[in-house]
């Protein structure tokens, strides 16, 4: 029994002993200084200030339209006859090409008609105009003999006095030449054709269709003349000029056209507060409906430089860099683009960082790039 009591004993001392021990190395690892993390200093790139004149650039942009159009509508009714070529979307034609042969040989025989009744009605008054009035007998004789039923009616001659115009009036025979002529003009519309070299863009009607009157055939535009539509704000409105070049630059940034403003609408958009101008561009290569870019060239703006919109600061700030480290200063934006600003009042020979840095901050410390050795990069900004 003393034995066991022994070497609980002498247990129970060592447990003490090992406590002791035990704590003894932890207050000695918590006073060990912790190792510091090696301090990270981030290469900036910057430029130099120089104040200079920048163009300010209104980029817009819109889609093609031609500038001479035409919707075909019939004015008559009939059957549409196969021309030289078919009437499809895509389909080219040169001037005074026949666009649509509408079959009129209805309305030709009645045209022919009404040419012979007035040959008749003429012809009818030859023999009271032979005694009645013989000075004016061969001019109408004449007219007679120039008359031919296949070609379009030649005017009437010239009717000089009063006596003529109530004997030949009194005949019926003005009656008759109007009717013939209106129905020249109306059979004219049977055949359309083109006005200028273009190309059918849309076809509603195919050969052998019944074509109606007012009904809508298609439409033809004409080629390598397009316009485009682009809104401007209308701060810049009064800076723009009729004739002034425009540089255009299609979607993928692959192509560049130059074209000139054409038109400027007078009203501004109450809505967008915009203002349309119209740029005119000749290109065999374009296509109604394509997209493109204006640049257009507003105005210059003095003692400015231009930045990366990404540089410029919520509270209309930027980073400079001071004895290597960062400071802002306030600047005044003058004009924003997509991805461009113009400042003014940025003091001449401020160095300015020219790319983002992530988490940048006033008072960070930053190593410029160029420095101990390298070449330095410093683009003077216009």
């Amino acid at each position: 029994m003393n034995l066991r009591k022994l070497i609980l004993s002498i247990l129970g001392v060592l447990l003490i002993i090992a406590a002791f021990y035990g704590a003894g190395l932890i207050v000695k690892n918590k006073n060990k200084p912790r190792p510091r993390p090696n301090k990270v200093v981030k290469t900036v790139f910057v430029d130099t200030v120089q104040n200079g004149t920048v163009p300010i650039v209104i980029s817009a942009n819109g889609n093609l339209v031609a500038k001479r159009r035409m919707e075909l509508y019939a004015e008559v009714q009939g059957v549409f006859r196969r021309g030289n070529k078919l009437f499809k979307a895509g389909q080219e034609y040169g001037s005074g090409e026949t666009l649509i042969n509408i079959d009129a040989s209805e309305y030709y025989a009645s045209v022919q008609s009404s040419k012979s009744s007035l040959y008749n009605l003429i012809t009818s008054i030859m023999p009271d105009l032979r005694l009645d009035y013989p000075e004016i007998f061969p001019k109408w004789d004449a007219y007679l003999r120039s008359f031919d039923i296949n070609k379009r009616t030649p005017p009437l001659p010239e009717m000089t006095s009063e006596k003529e115009k109530f004997f030949v009036s009194g005949r019926g025979v003005l009656t008759n030449y109007y009717n013939v002529k209106n129905q020249e003009q109306r059979l004219s519309k049977y055949i359309i054709t083109a006005p200028y070299k273009g190309v059918l863009t849309e076809a509603l009607v195919t050969e052998g269709t019944l074509i109606r009157s007012g009904q809508k055939l298609g439409e033809y535009i004409n080629i390598g003349v397009y316009e485009l539509e682009v809104a401007v704000s209308k701060t810049y409105s009064d800076l723009l000029k009729i004739g002034e070049s425009v540089e255009l630059v299609n979607l993928e940034g692959t192509e560049t056209y130059t074209g000139k403003v054409s038109r400027i609408n007078g009203r501004v958009d109450q809505a967008s507060q915009t203002i349309t101008a119209y740029i005119e561009v000749r290109n065999t290569s374009l296509k109604e409906g394509m997209y493109l870019e204006a640049n257009l060239n507003a105005k210059e703006e003095t003692d400015a430089i231009e930045i990366d919109r990404g540089l410029l600061l919520e509270n209309e700030q930027i980073f400079v860099v001071r004895d290597s480290v960062l400071d802002v200063i306030n600047v005044k934006p003058v004009y924003f683009s997509s991805e461009r600003v113009v400042l003014k009042e940025v003091p001449n020979g401020t160095t300015i960082i020219n790319k983002p840095v992530a988490g940048a901050y006033v008072g960070m410390l930053v190593k410029v790039y160029g420095e101990n050795g390298t070449v330095t990069k410093s683009n003077d900004i216009e």
